[in-house]
Formats: structure tokens, C-alpha cells, sequence
């Protein structure tokens, strides 16, 4: 088998870096200093025009607080659905897992 060599960075992966970018309160030039790029090759890498080396993308998503990881792909949609839940703010709505003494103890 052949492999394709990608001619974009998949946009997922360039909205993600985007937001976790944004998410540290970082400009382009200050995540470019972090890994020795230039702002120029973060914002195509951003846009999705530049497709980073394998070692490139790995020192990106590092230093913005990240990590790649193999998911077999039965298991995606539930990293998914942990990751959207890990964003979201979900203070008022959380539960104890174990009820406390203050919980419903009758004695």
C-alpha cells in the first residue's frame, strides 16, 4: 500500500490547535517562540495550508497543553464525548460519586 501524503492538515486538527491557542491567551508569534517556527508557519498551520512534520505537530500540540494519542477507532465517538465533557463547565450539575456523611445518613 501507498501511502498519500495529505496536501491540508485536516481541519479538525487546525481548529483544535487554534483553540487551545486561544484557550492559553497566546498569539501566534508567542506559540511559533515555544517551538521555533515562525508566526508565519503557525498561522498556515492554523489555516490548514501548511502540514506540519510529524515531530512539528507533536512539539505544537505539547507546549499548548496537549497530546496525540492512538484511539482505536471503535472508541472515538466515546474520547469524544469525554473530551466535549471535560470542556464544558459543569459545576452546578455535578454529583459525588459516593454520597457523604451529610448525604441521606439517618443515624
Amino acid at each position: 500500500m501507498k501511502p498519500v501524503r495529505m496536501d491540508r492538515l485536516p481541519e479538525a486538527i487546525s481548529r483544535e490547535l487554534k483553540a487551545a491557542r486561544l484557550r492559553r491567551g497566546w498569539s501566534q508569534a508567542e506559540v511559533g517562540r515555544q517551538v521555533g517556527l515562525p508566526q508565519t508557519h503557525v498561522s498556515g498551520i492554523e489555516t490548514g495550508r501548511i502540514v506540519p512534520r510529524f515531530d512539528t505537530l507533536l512539539d505544537l500540540v505539547r507546549v499548548l497543553g496537549m497530546d496525540l494519542v492512538l484511539v482505536p477507532q471503535s472508541l472515538v465517538p466515546a474520547v469524544g464525548a469525554l473530551v466535549r465533557d471535560s470542556r464544558t463547565d459543569k459545576a452546578s450539575d455535578e454529583r459525588p460519586l459516593y454520597a457523604g456523611d451529610d448525604e441521606g445518613d439517618a443515624s
